[in-house]
């Protein structure tokens, strides 16, 4: 069986969340339109505005708590990722962001980490990026 679930952004776009190519592509690129939006609007781009943005009041403290956790998880890092941590641009430092929308695919459709189709979410990078860094790098080269 497998589990969709529908998003209104705050922009008036509708998405409904799945585990497809298709769904990580609107995502990438929504990530892109709210770090703009965040920005005309003189706020921090983190991940406690970007589910705001998104989920509206359904992005509780709880909500917020989960993707961070998984987050933590999944970059295997020392220091937990907190809800105000300053996120970088999405095309420029793609593989937090990668963990962002991998995280709230899992939490959103209930699913483990793992079960989120990393491929497809890599290849949807390539397609809303395509003149970007590529996802395994963490910034990009000078020429």
């Amino acid at each position: 069986m497998v589990k969709v679930i529908l998003v209104k952004f705050n922009f008036g776009t509708m998405v409904t969340i799945e585990n497809t190519q298709e769904c990580f592509v609107l995502l990438w690129l929504q990530l892109e339109r709210t770090r703009r939006l965040l920005g005309m609007q003189n706020k921090r781009f983190c991940i406690r505005h970007v589910l705001r943005s998104w989920f509206g009041t359904e992005a509780d403290d709880d909500l917020i708590w989960e993707v961070c956790r998984l987050m933590t998880h999944s970059l295997d890092e020392d220091d937990p990722v907190c809800g105000w941590d300053e996120l970088p641009p999405p095309s420029l430092y793609p593989r937090r962001h990668r963990e962002l929308l991998r995280a709230i695919v899992a939490v959103k459709l209930a699913i483990g980490l793992r079960k989120v189709n990393l491929k497809a979410l890599d290849s949807a990078y390539s397609i809303a990026f395509p003149k970007s860094t590529p996802i395994n790098v963490n910034k990009k080269r000078k020429h």
